[in-house]
């Protein structure tokens, strides 16, 4: 996993006026906390962050003040509803070695059987348990061939080395639904014309 640097300012202004005016700087009001510590009020750049949380679970090098540096991982991310931008995220301090708990993206490959079924994402994120270090940014499960009513559990996806689950291993992660809408849709049909008859 990489680590992105990111230089942050102590901040000592507090409430919606601050948070707004933070914001017109295009900078993002933030929250280091952990490890039994008082909480760090930062200042972030907007940009440099927006960037870093493309990547799920980031591990982010913070330069405070230029002082001191903390690695940190996004525990919460608000965003503007409308417009997108970021209004405030909180950070979860981290030490090299330490085990975190987080969610990891669960990506999909592979074609289901034939037939029209549907694969239904019962969880698009897993929780895992890792070395705040190496966290894996997506878990891939094949799907390849799978047919309707089969699902795969929790224990049936490969983790790197290191990680472990997070969740009860026999929690469905992804299921196979058949498509039987429009089949269901037609059948009404013709039993109402066959009952008008």
């Amino acid at each position: 996993m990489s680590e992105v640097k990111i230089a942050a300012e102590t901040r000592s202004e507090f409430g919606k006026g601050a948070a707004r005016r933070i914001r017109r700087d295009s900078k993002v009001p933030g929250v280091l906390y952990g490890h039994g510590s008082d909480p760090i009020h930062l200042t972030l750049p907007g940009h440099e962050l927006l960037l870093a949380l493309r990547t799920p679970n980031v591990l982010i090098s913070l330069d405070i003040d230029g002082k001191s540096n903390e690695l940190a991982i996004p525990k919460s991310v608000v965003r503007d509803p409308i417009k997108g931008y970021l209004e405030h995220v909180d950070l979860l301090l981290v030490k090299r070695g330490e085990k975190v708990t987080v969610e990891v993206p669960v990506h999909a490959e592979g074609e289901l059987a034939p037939g029209g079924n549907l694969l239904e994402h019962v969880l698009n994120a897993l929780p895992v348990e890792a070395e705040a270090t190496h966290i894996p940014q997506a878990v891939t499960v094949s799907v390849e061939g799978l047919e309707a009513g089969a699902s795969v559990l929790a224990k049936d996806i490969t983790l790197p080395s290191g990680v472990t689950l997070a969740v009860d291993e026999d929690a469905v992660v992804l299921q196979v639904l058949a498509a039987q809408a429009e089949e269901a849709e037609s059948g009404e049909g013709e039993a109402e014309e066959a009952a008008e008859a």
